[in-house]
Parts: C-alpha cells; structure tokens; sequence
C-alpha cells in the first residue's frame, strides 16, 4: 500500500523583504512574478517554518531559496527588520496552505539593501521574472497593499516623496 506525503500546513506567521539599492536620490526595488499568477509582482515573502529559528532566520532563508541572494556569506548585503508588521486577510485562494481556521496572517517586514542592481536566481516553482524598479512605480506594480506600503515606506525612511 502506498503512503500519501502529507504536506505540513503553514504558519500565518510571514516575512516580506523589500530588497533594494540606493545611490544618491537613485532608490530602486526588486520585484519578482509570482510563477502560481501571472501578473502578481511583489518583494521576497515566505512563511515562518519549524526549522526556523526566528524571523531573521526565516528572511535569511526566504532570500536564498527565492533569489539566491546569501544574506550569511555577503558581508555587503544589509538586512534589517524593520520593526513593522502588517495582519490581512489570507486570500481565499490560498486558504487551503493553513489549518481549517485559519483566515488572517501576521506578516513581518525587513529590508535588504544590496550595493547594486543584481540579477536575482529565481526559484521557478515560485517565480518566473524580475525587474528594478524606481521605488514609485514599484510600488505600484504590488499586488500586495503591504507590499505597497512597505515600499512607501522605505521611500520614506530616505526622505524620497511620493
């Protein structure tokens, strides 16, 4: 007889990382296409999981298996928490990844400044495409109102305007 694999649910707990390079008054960010929906453009997230020590170890390891950026061995990649979190509803077609009741996430947000406009390594199972950004438009390219706000956000954390 053969056994189904039963795919662990996941945590309402999340991280987003708004990956981006400044020079100057120069602010862009990294978005990538979501491989699940074409068209849905946004920053790194990921859930919290088991092996997860905290929200920092769970940004780190998002950040490698979705761009390959190796936040341990780049001394030049900054990564901040920044203090920030947002609870939304989890998106309908999604609810079937969590437990039963489930309905709403708790999505921290982080930051990762990068010296220069890199070429990101996409996981296909989740993403197809990338593209920089200035901050404005990028933030109007989200799917995600968090992740518009948090791009706002950093505009705002460099005195950029909107």
């Amino acid at each position: 007889m053969t056994q189904l694999a039963v795919t662990p649910k996941k945590i309402p707990i999340s991280v987003m990382v708004v990956i981006y390079t400044i020079t100057g008054k120069n602010l862009k960010v990294l978005l990538i296409e979501r491989s699940d929906r074409a068209g849905f453009w946004q920053s790194v997230t990921g859930s919290i999981e088991e092996q997860d020590a905290d929200l920092i170890a769970t940004a780190k390891r998002e950040l490698l298996e979705e761009t390959g950026f190796d936040i341990e061995n780049n001394p030049a990649f900054k990564l901040t928490n920044w203090e920030l979190n947002n609870t939304y509803e989890i998106y309908a077609h999604w609810r079937y990844r969590y437990a039963a009741n489930i309905t709403h996430n708790v999505e921290h947000v982080f930051g990762l400044e990068l010296p220069s406009e890199l070429a990101p390594i996409l996981a296909p199972d989740e993403h197809v495409a990338y593209k920089w950004l200035d901050w404005r438009k990028a933030a109007t390219q989200c799917f995600s109102w968090t992740n518009t706000e948090a791009i706002r956000v950093l505009g705002a954390r460099y005195g950029l305007n909107h």
